[in-house]
């Protein structure tokens, strides 16, 4: 057994339980009644993956609008398919999201809209609320990205500065019905959180979003700061009468998909011990203390014996602290975790994001093993350094450790997986 080949393949097999074109036939909705349109928007870097899935096994009219992520974009027949930017939003987001806007206003009772979100879609819809600007919106992204928010909270702040985030997407579709059918990338699977929720209701509130900001201490643009804290305009709630005709699928989950690497570590003879698809905290905190999991493993004292795997997923932080570094949470999580170990025997691993992109390199992640440290310091890098300055991407590029596969067309937030040998 090979371990680098056997933690690409669980890698691959998670990647593959997520894939549109498997989940969207077992959730297509009642087609609407004679006279009734179908319309078909969506967000995030599976959504054009989604739409063409859809189409395929849509038998009636439809039309529609998707935005993906640059790179992310799937050829459709019928439905319109653009491209933005990520993780800052930029002018072709904001456009498409004026755009869908525009096409769900208007609409009646007997008219059917198949939303289609998946991570990424905060970034990708980008229409800023009243009175700010995209440059504003931006600001804030960029501040939200180096503070070390978790994804439940930037999203809070972005709900509270869009104009079609939390729920306000479907206020403005109202009364047709809504079908969601959502990918999953956030810990918890909460569909308000997922591309901060356009078209479900939202329960956090602008005090909800000023304690944030004053958590992290973020510096917001004065418009920013003074529309926080006017607090005017309120998303939908829970209990408005405009959610009564819509209805929400999760058509995969991070947990399906760290089930089926789980299967594959079976089939390999090496027991999978799930540590949970929803883990969070500091990148590289998480990879130390998932080292010594590891070392108490390997020497008996853990949750399995030898050889095993343990497998987690969920959505980690990075703080930056350094300039000019270059990387995402896996590969900090995977340095992190390779400076802990120093150098630990029978000890592999590999962290990836299941879209094809950590962060906004062109990677998905990486992998280690016992000869990481080693090789980098013959190499002439130094470790700790790297992770000090937030560089884990020069680290395993350096090694030539990356692990690039271009994008996935799924996103089920990240795939951590530790190979334990005896």
């Amino acid at each position: 057994m090979d371990p680098e080949t056997l933690l690409r393949d669980m890698f691959a097999a998670a990647v593959a339980a997520a894939q549109p074109e498997k989940r969207i036939p077992h959730f297509l909705p009642d087609p609407p009644p004679a006279g009734g349109r179908t319309l078909v928007i969506g967000a995030g870097k599976a959504s054009a993956a989604m739409a063409r899935a859809f189409e395929e096994h849509w038998p009636g009219e439809l039309s529609g609008l998707i935005v993906t992520r640059y790179g992310y974009d799937v050829p459709c027949k019928r439905i319109e398919t653009v491209e933005a930017a990520h993780p800052v939003p930029d002018a072709a987001g904001e456009a498409a999201a004026r755009r869908m806007l525009d096409m769900v206003k208007g609409l009646g009772p007997d008219d059917l809209v198949v939303c289609l979100i998946s991570g990424g879609g905060s970034a990708l819809l980008a229409a800023p609320g009243v009175g700010l600007t995209l440059a504003d919106k931006q600001a804030v992204n960029k501040e939200l990205l180096r503070c070390g928010a978790t994804i439940h909270e930037m999203n809070c702040l972005r709900k509270h500065l869009s104009a079609v985030k939390g729920g306000r997407l479907a206020a403005a579709a109202a009364p047709a019905r809504i079908v969601n059918l959502l990918i999953s990338d956030v810990p918890g699977d909460d569909p308000a959180v997922i591309a901060s929720g356009p078209t479900v209701p939202d329960p956090t509130t602008f005090d909800d979003a000023r304690a944030i900001v004053a958590k992290y201490g973020i510096k917001l643009p004065d418009v920013v700061q003074a529309v926080l804290d006017a607090g005017a305009e309120e998303t939908p709630k829970p209990a408005d009468p405009i959610f009564d005709k819509v209805e929400t699928h999760l058509i995969a989950l991070p947990m399906a998909s760290i089930e089926a690497a789980a299967e594959v570590a079976r089939a390999a003879g090496v027991t999978p011990v799930i540590l949970g698809d929803a883990l969070e905290g500091e990148a590289r905190d998480l990879g130390a203390e998932h080292a010594r999991l590891a070392v108490q493993t390997r020497s008996g004292d853990g949750p399995a014996q030898t050889p095993c795997v343990l497998l987690s997923g969920g959505e980690t932080t990075v703080t930056i602290r350094g300039d000019g570094g270059r990387g995402g949470r896996n590969t900090e999580y995977l340095l992190g975790m390779a400076v802990a170990l120093d150098g630990a025997e029978g000890i592999h691993a590999i962290s990836c994001d299941t879209d094809g992109i950590d962060g906004s390199e062109d990677n998905a992640g990486a992998v280690i093993g016992p000869d990481s440290l080693a090789r980098a310091a013959a190499a002439g890098m130094d470790a700790q350094g790297l992770l000090d300055a937030n560089d884990a991407y020069g680290f395993f590029q350096g090694l030539g450790d990356l692990v690039e596969c271009g994008p996935t067309l799924t996103n089920v937030n990240d795939f951590r997986a530790l190979l334990v040998l005896s």
